[in-house]
């Protein structure tokens, strides 16, 4: 094999076996893909799940990743909206835009996609990647925002920008957000976009509470280990409770806070991942009414994020805590597995761009 077309990337190997390799460069399989040189690419939660065995549909000996930001250096005959040179930020949901699924916007279904980069095909902690569907795929980067502006477009952000608009929020809501982490940061913010007149961040980790409060994403702070989160929430609603929830936690008892803290008729979002199965206890929350949404990451949104963050409506580079190189990724992936330091999202650098 040519090492100049070999590259350097973090592999899935099996339940609790990554493994940094090289592998082949990508090349164009289909003329609506496009071949995108990783400039930043960082590591998500759901990466964790594949490692722990929580997600049956990867495949081992896949590159892991799917959040990223590069440059385009290929396209294929197909791609209409992209050219080689252009600064682009990655759409963690593959999703073609003809078939039924996607007409009606469920990008999520898609009969030729879904959650394929990292999890099913190659994804981006390497040093290249293929990505199919580039025009769905891939967002333009305006020249003033920089990498680290758009890294979390297509999944964290567009993550919480879905949490939010699931729950419907008017004018003056009451809105509770259930983990402060990166996911949770960017709901709190995106509920404001849509009118929230209070936030209430609620977590365990009293350093991600306090870059909440600190950058004025919330109103309220609750720690569940250190207090009722029923009674915290009812406090500052005249003892109703939420108007509307977003769970972006995923932790054993988070889905049932959710509903808790939730009055009656409310909204609950659920856009977490869980590793468990988790039950919905209808005789207890007989009465409340509650209406439950669910979902993976609607990305479908990207181009008006991107302007979100161009305005400065929005803002997420704060995320990044930690920075390496991806020849030291896997020590990345214990540091970020167990939230040492502070640790909310690392920014990982190519090599041959980080030395």
């Amino acid at each position: 094999m040519n090492p100049t077309e070999t590259m350097k990337a973090a592999v899935y190997c099996g339940p609790g076996d990554l493994q940094l390799q090289l592998r082949p460069r990508p090349v164009l399989r289909h003329p609506l893909d496009a071949i995108v040189k990783v400039t930043l690419s960082t590591i998500c939660t759901s990466d964790l799940h594949i490692l722990n065995g929580a997600v049956p549909r990867a495949k081992p000996g896949t590159v892991l990743g799917h959040e990223f930001v590069g440059e385009v250096v290929a396209v294929g005959s197909g791609v209409r909206r992209l050219s080689p040179g252009d600064r682009v930020a990655a759409n963690c949901i593959t999703y073609c835009g003809e078939c039924w699924y996607c007409r009606r916007g469920y990008i999520n279904n898609c009969e030729h996609g879904g959650w394929e980069l990292g999890c099913r095909i190659d994804g981006c902690q390497a040093e290249y990647v293929r990505v199919p569907f580039a025009d769905q795929g891939l967002t333009p980067i305006p020249s003033s925002l920089s990498d680290q502006n758009a890294l979390f477009v297509g999944d964290i952000l567009a993550s919480g920008y879905f949490g939010a608009q699931l729950c419907e929020i008017r004018p003056g809501d009451t809105v509770a957000v259930i983990g402060a982490g990166p996911v949770g940061l960017c709901s709190m913010q995106c509920a404001r976009l849509f009118g929230a007149a209070q936030v209430v961040a609620l977590d365990t980790d009293p350093i991600r509470l306090n870059i909440a409060r600190s950058h004025s994403f919330c109103d309220y702070a609750v720690n569940p280990a250190r207090e009722s989160p029923v009674a915290a929430v009812q406090a500052v609603t005249d003892g109703r409770g939420a108007d509307a929830v977003i769970e972006a936690a995923g932790g054993d008892n988070s889905f049932e806070i959710a509903w808790r803290i939730a009055r009656p008729n409310a909204a609950v979002a659920l856009v977490a991942m869980y590793e468990k199965d988790q039950t919905i206890p209808l005789p207890g929350m007989y009465g409340k009414n509650l209406t439950f949404k669910t979902g993976g990451v609607d990305a479908v949104h990207c181009p008006e994020l991107m302007k979100l963050l161009e305005r400065g409506r929005l803002q997420t580079d704060l995320l990044i805590t930690h920075r390496t190189v991806l020849s030291d990724i896997r020590r990345a992936y214990d540091c970020f597995a167990r939230r040492e330091d502070g640790c909310l999202k690392w920014a990982i650098i190519p090599d041959t761009i980080g030395e």
